[in-house]
């Protein structure tokens, strides 16, 4: 599969994480220049692999990377979902590479559109600087920059109430 980078489609390109992106090449990735224009360069990634299998959505998963049950109960739209997502991968991401519309704005962990209070598991989200410590000690978590450490269960959150 060949990559074409259109110029209005090259910065929701970019912001994704390499691991995310789908590229003609297991050794390839897209990044920002100092322009912030695409260009392609050489990486490695141990996270990069070949192989791997495939859940019922049709999603492909390395076998060597532990894959967790997420489960979102959307207070909005009253929708639950549950889907698998790598401990590799941003939650949101998965979720929408499922079909699965979750809340989101800026897709880099600083605003809380995509806030959820966790109900039970446990997710890392080093780059959520949109909450403060105290409400992720409180169990608030960032979907778009969020990675499961475990089968977890969360649930949507209004801004206003964070």
């Amino acid at each position: 599969m060949d990559l074409i980078i259109s110029s209005h489609s090259c910065n929701s390109l970019c912001r994704k994480p390499a691991f995310y992106r789908r590229i003609s090449s297991p050794n390839t990735t897209t990044q920002h220049s100092t322009s912030l224009k695409c260009r392609v360069v050489k990486t490695t990634s141990e996270l990069q692999s070949s192989l791997g299998v495939s859940d019922r959505t049709g999603n492909s998963y390395s076998p060597s990377i532990p894959t967790h049950k997420v489960t979102v109960h959307d207070r909005q739209r009253g929708v639950v979902h549950e889907f698998l997502v790598p401990e590799d991968q941003y939650i949101l991401h998965t979720a929408e590479s499922q079909n699965i519309t979750l809340p989101f704005a800026c897709r880099h962990g600083c605003c809380t559109s995509c806030a959820v209070r966790v109900k039970s598991g446990q997710l890392r989200q080093p780059e959520a600087l949109g909450i403060s410590a105290e409400l992720k000690s409180k169990g608030y978590a960032l979907l778009c920059v969020g990675f499961p450490s475990s089968d977890l269960e969360v649930e949507t959150q209004d801004e206003d109430e964070l």
